[in-house]
């Protein structure tokens, strides 16, 4: 969550509410969003925050106590006691919260107008200056008000609770939103907002943009088997078609009298054919001779077929084995990216992927630095390994960046201990068979390549793990050299 500090906020408890605010972090790997700290969405009256999320908007009002309290008992449409004595605010007001409920009231028809359809609206009144346990009817937390003493715990709760759209809302949408609820707000880059867990595109759109690709591959299928289909059948109907042309000529050439005559001239010489039979008396030494060579002729053919019969027995051997392979080859191209051996220790892929959301796939440090420089690309992969016999776990994260210098920048921040890092793909896609590994303790190593860095962790399958285990930061040695397909 990205805070933007527009004005001081009224009340005793607002640093409080700010701090909360801060803890939750930037970029969307706990709550993203932006608040709008000292925003006045009704003219001439300001909040605490207004913080626009991707799937809701929360209007935090604070409320200063008298004193501190261990238990606040606060229904919103009853009197407030703290630590059993009741709490007024005004002569006409039922509670502390009374006007805070009405100013919410306003903001949420403000944002209802310049929005509509922007989602869940919640509101958090935030009180102080401490509390220890606020207890609040359950009606009241069946709707959309929460009484808090603002903590990093009690914070995120709120927002999760709150904020409960079905979808992101789009970088546009969230510009619009803020540019009305805070005119005087800084612009904010796409990359930002994109970070924060806005979405690129509006609702409608991620559907069609899903959809396309689909629609464009589908037909490349049944086009191609189609078209082999018909080109049998188009020169199978030729021959079909010039046959009877062809016959009709032949059969209109007999019929003139004219060619007809001829055979009765040839039935005299027909009688000559007779004569050549005595012909081959005479020369019955050439039969003779033929008569001798017909075995070793009948010898030699079948010899010839025999060495045929057997070369089209190993061709088709050949043929056979040669046949066999194409099936293993479909079956043989999933190995290489799933199952892959370096220095004896072999590696299964789990999951892969690449894309340009670096900042929100990191935490810690590491995060705030992507944030503040943006990488290319990010590729990361999650792989399960067995290193002597025991099971592992492997995440690999490499990132790319526009020049040297960032990368080596970034390499620096992240071999810092305790920096941060980058998060697991499978974990984060569920795509983990069996027990799903914490990298907590994990064998860490990087390494940079050019404009690219490349960040290992490995943790035992269960754990626990240590950073100095000899097989672990064997394990993340050896990743060092996996190839990774985003």
């Amino acid at each position: 969550m990205r805070l933007v500090r527009l004005a001081q906020q009224p009340s005793r408890v607002a640093e409080d509410v700010r701090a909360a605010l801060a803890s939750l972090g930037r970029g969307s790997n706990v709550v993203g969003g932006v608040a709008l700290v000292g925003a006045s969405p009704v003219d001439g009256r300001p909040v605490e925050a207004v913080v626009v999320m991707p799937k809701g908007v929360l209007i935090v009002i604070g409320v200063d106590l008298p004193d501190p309290a261990l238990k606040l008992e606060a229904p919103l449409g009853g009197p407030w006691k703290a630590d059993g004595w009741p709490l007024v605010h005004g002569d006409t007001s039922i509670n502390p919260a009374t006007d805070a409920l009405s100013l919410s009231a306003a903001c949420t028809h403000k944002i209802a107008d310049v929005a509509p359809g922007a989602g869940p609206i919640g509101t958090i009144i935030a009180v102080g200056p401490y509390v220890e346990t606020v207890d609040q009817p359950a009606a009241d937390l069946a709707g959309s008000v929460r009484v808090l003493y603002p903590t990093a715990t009690t914070m995120l709760a709120a927002t999760v609770s709150l904020a409960t759209a079905p979808r992101p809302r789009s970088v546009q949408q969230a510009r619009e939103l803020i540019a009305a609820l805070a005119p005087d707000a800084p612009p904010m880059p796409e990359e930002m907002l994109l970070g924060e867990g806005f979405s690129a595109y509006s609702d409608d759109e991620p559907t069609v943009i899903r959809e396309n690709p689909l629609v464009a591959i589908a037909p490349t299928v049944p086009v191609q088997h189609p078209g082999k289909r018909n080109r049998p059948a188009k020169p199978a109907v030729p021959p079909v078609k010039p046959a009877p042309p062809v016959q009709q000529p032949v059969a209109a050439k007999p019929v003139p009298p004219v060619r007809q005559a001829p055979p009765p001239a040839v039935a005299a010489p027909a009688a000559a054919p007779a004569p050549p039979p005595a012909e081959p008396a005479p020369k019955t030494s050439r039969q003779s001779k033929t008569v001798k060579w017909l075995p070793v002729a009948a010898i030699g053919l079948l010899i010839v077929l025999l060495v045929a019969a057997i070369s089209v027995a190993s061709g088709g051997d050949d043929t056979a084995s040669t046949q066999t392979p194409p099936p293993p080859t479909p079956a043989t191209s999933p190995p290489p990216p799933s199952s892959s051996a370096v220095e004896n220790i072999q590696f299964t892929s789990r999951a892969s992927a690449a894309d340009q959301k670096c900042a929100s796939h990191a935490y810690g440090d590491v995060q705030s630095s992507l944030q503040q420089t943006s990488c290319s690309t990010v590729k990361r992969a999650s792989f399960a390994s067995s290193i002597d016999g025991r099971a592992a776990a492997v995440t690999i994260a490499v990132v790319e960046f526009p020049n040297t210098e960032q990368a080596s920048a970034f390499k620096a921040t992240a071999d810092n201990p305790g920096g941060g890092g980058i998060l697991d793909l499978a974990t984060e896609t569920n795509q983990w068979q069996g027990e799903v590994p914490v990298f907590e303790g994990a064998a860490y190593q990087s390494s940079l390549d050019g404009k690219s860095v490349r960040l290992i962790q490995v943790v035992w399958l269960p754990g626990p793990s240590t950073p100095d285990d000899p097989g672990l930061v064997r394990g993340a040695k050896a990743a060092l050299e996996l190839p990774v397909n985003g």
